[in-house]
């Protein structure tokens, strides 16, 4: 049984949350009251977490082990205290004994809960590890690096020429590589100076030196050298992608990307921001959180490219502005109200060595700059990778996740805004919702008589009514829907009427099909096995869409603009949403079907782009100074626009280009006597008699 807030409540209506705490997990972001002195395994079990033991809780396989998170957490009302667990067992003791139990690490088949508490899975601990779709997208880029190497002879010191090593060295590279300009210094940290006579009398005097901006030598080895590697990092509220790139040639050689490990205190922004106002001495740990996951992109990519971390000697980062600061260790709590001020909002070059990545200490740290409070590195670099003031078509460009990003423009001008989704679009919060990973519904379509879907699986190429499905579809466990699954069913079951244009799930079609069941007071949809669509998870994605769509209204009548020409579905989320649903549910303006492409990870590309190419960087400076900057959280029409966007597709707006694609249901917005309304009307009735 579902409440209002889409929490899972397993206790009675009559205990108190003393008695039955709340526990939420993170990174699924499944949340629910359960009976205290539960474990964490059986809590996992009880709201479908997906935590992984094979040995039947005996504290032996180590495979549920969890991180407790402590803090308080305004958002969720709740104060997650050590005590709120039991103390670790004799078993914990002896299985941390017998096999190791990282620092803060417990086992869940013997952590009890006694009282509200947050619960991180990691990745090792979950039975289907989240996909982390950000790949690469191919594209042109202009190959002019900041960084670049240089080899050269250094001539031997001599009694005559009282020259130091260092000058020796400038004065070679000068002569070869800068021939029209004699005069030319360079510049160069104590690192360089420490090793330089050590390099130049191993590599008998012939060196590769790597030059930064063509002003200082960053690093020096012995002998040739023949590439070093530059990485492109996005840094977003749910993943982190990397993108490591030669900076010899400009190619791309490796992507990789991990759960942002920030999620679990808080799944969207402002719940990061609550969580440091509440606790100030959580900032270092968040903000060392994500440096870790740069870390371990860095070694994982590096080694298998059969490279070390040193060898990267240059990073561009992109971000919101929250993930920016957080990254940066700047206290983002400016950002929590109006006037949202910025701490710094011009792009910065930092030593990589002062963030304590693990690369080499004299790499440089690009940071994009961020346009205004809520509209960050990540949306400059959108337009750095599909700059609009180059588009005589008026663009919409939206990036949507857990913080959609909104560009709209075309050479005459261009405005931007953020828009506050939150997760529910990646699958969070919604009863069987779970983020993309093997076992999980990514697509579905429904018969509008009968109402039996059919689905494709995460993990499986064929719909599940082929007969390829039938051969291999059985050894895969259909574990949840992701976000693109829950967008389909939701946009199928209001085509086949089974919800209205108000999102109000139809209760008298029960009677036509059992996937419609009553479900407390209102009615939910069977999709698979005790995989459910509830009115609370049609009523999540209405918040979250029309929190999008009015950002895009709100642009749009900024500018004056009644319509957008084309679409521009970026990040990793826009590349797997089917745009016609999205126009189906509201959750765009709209658009000829036609002109609606994904352009993938539009902020990584920009990332690179600035990474291989010097000149982009004052480029996307100049872009930003141009672009009109809207805060939704201040403009006193966006409730209306919210409330009118709440219906399916719109209350008001006529999709007349959707309408030449597909026939949208003429279905009225109420279907007579529901369930809970039969009910207030008979409580009406008892307290008047």
């Amino acid at each position: 049984m579902t409440d209002c807030g889409g929490r899972i409540n397993l206790a009675s209506n009559e205990a108190n949350n003393h008695a039955n705490p709340l526990v939420i997990f993170t990174p699924s972001g499944r949340r629910g009251n359960i009976p205290q002195g539960t474990t964490v395994l059986d809590a996992a079990r009880m709201l479908n977490v997906d935590l992984d033991s094979i040995c039947g809780g005996q504290a032996k396989c180590g495979r549920c082990q969890i991180s407790p998170v402590f803090g308080k957490f305004a958002k969720d009302n709740i104060n997650s205290e050590q005590n709120n667990l039991s103390p670790p067992s004799a078993s914990e003791f002896a299985f941390a004994k017998r096999r190791g139990l990282k620092e803060g690490r417990r086992l869940g088949c013997n952590a009890q809960i006694f009282g509200d508490v947050i619960i991180e899975v990691p990745e090792e601990s979950q039975i289907h590890r989240q996909i982390i779709r950000k790949e690469a997208e191919p594209f042109p880029i202009e190959f002019s690096p900041s960084t670049k190497l240089y080899s050269f002879h250094v001539p031997k010191p001599e009694m005559e020429k009282q020259k130091s090593d260092f000058k020796r060295l400038c004065e070679s590279l000068v002569a070869q590589e800068f021939p029209d300009e004699t005069d030319k210094l360079f510049k160069c940290d104590l690192g360089l100076i420490q090793k330089i006579q050590k390099v130049l009398r191993e590599g008998n005097w012939e060196v590769t030196v790597a030059v930064y901006k063509n002003e200082e030598i960053i690093e020096i080895w012995p002998s040739a050298k023949a590439r070093v590697f530059g990485l492109a990092v996005d840094i977003g509220s749910t993943t982190i992608s990397a993108q490591l790139c030669d900076l010899s040639t400009g190619e791309l050689v490796k992507v990789s990307g991990t759960m942002n490990p920030q999620i679990k205190f808080g799944e969207d922004l402002m719940s990061r921001v609550s969580y440091i106002m509440m606790n100030p001495e959580g900032l270092s740990d968040m903000s060392q959180l994500v440096r870790d996951a740069v870390n371990f992109l860095s070694s994982q990519l590096t080694a298998e490219m059969g490279t070390r971390p040193d060898d990267i000697l240059e990073l561009v980062f992109v971000g919101n502005p929250i993930m920016q600061h957080l990254f940066l260790e700047i206290n983002p709590s400016e950002l929590g109200g109006a006037p949202f001020a910025l701490s710094i909002d011009q792009g910065i070059t930092i030593k990589a060595e002062e963030l304590g990545l693990f690369v080499n200490p004299a790499a440089k740290a690009y940071f994009l700059p961020c346009i205004a409070g809520h509209v960050g590195a990540d949306t400059a670099a959108v337009v750095l990778s599909h700059n609009p003031f180059l588009s005589q078509e008026m663009t919409l460009i939206v990036d949507i996740g857990t913080n959609a990003e909104i560009v709209l423009g075309n050479e005459q001008g261009v405005s931007a805004c953020s828009s506050p989704t939150g997760p529910a679009f990646e699958g969070a919060q919604i009863s069987s919702g779970q983020r993309a990973s093997v076992g999980a519904i990514e697509r579905v379509r429904l018969n509008h008589e009968t109402f039996e879907p059919i689905f494709k699986v995460i993990g499986n190429e064929n719909w599940s009514n082929e007969p390829e499905y039938q051969k291999t579809g059985n050894n895969l466990k259909i574990s949840g829907i992701c976000g693109s699954g829950i967008i389909e069913v939701i946009g199928e079951m209001f085509m086949a009427g089974i919800i209205n244009k108000d999102g109000v799930i139809n209760g008298q079609l029960a009677e036509k099909s059992e996937r419609i069941f009553q479900d407390g007071r209102t009615f939910s949809y069977r999709l698979y096995n005790n995989i459910t669509v509830t009115q609370n998870d049609v009523r999540a994605i209405q918040l979250a869409k029309a929190a999008l769509y009015a950002s895009c209204q709100l642009v749009m009548d900024k500018i004056n603009v009644p319509r957008v020409d084309k679409i521009l579905l970026a990040g990793a989320f826009g590349a797997y949403i089917d745009p016609k649903y999205a126009l189906i549910l509201g959750m765009l303006p709209d658009c000829e079907l036609s002109k609606i492409e994904s352009v993938g990870n539009a902020a990584g590309t920009g990332a690179r782009i600035a990474l291989l190419d010097q000149k982009s960087r004052s480029e996307v400076e100049n872009l930003v100074q141009k672009i009109k900057k809207i805060e939704t959280a201040v403009e006193p029409n966006f409730q209306n626009y919210f409330v009118e966007a709440m219906a399916i597709p719109h209350k008001t707006a006529p999709y007349n280009e959707l309408r030449k694609a597909i026939s949208l249901p003429t279905a009225e917005t109420t279907f007579g006597t529901t369930h809970s309304e039969f009910k207030r009307r008979r409580q009406r009735k008892r307290r008047k008699d």
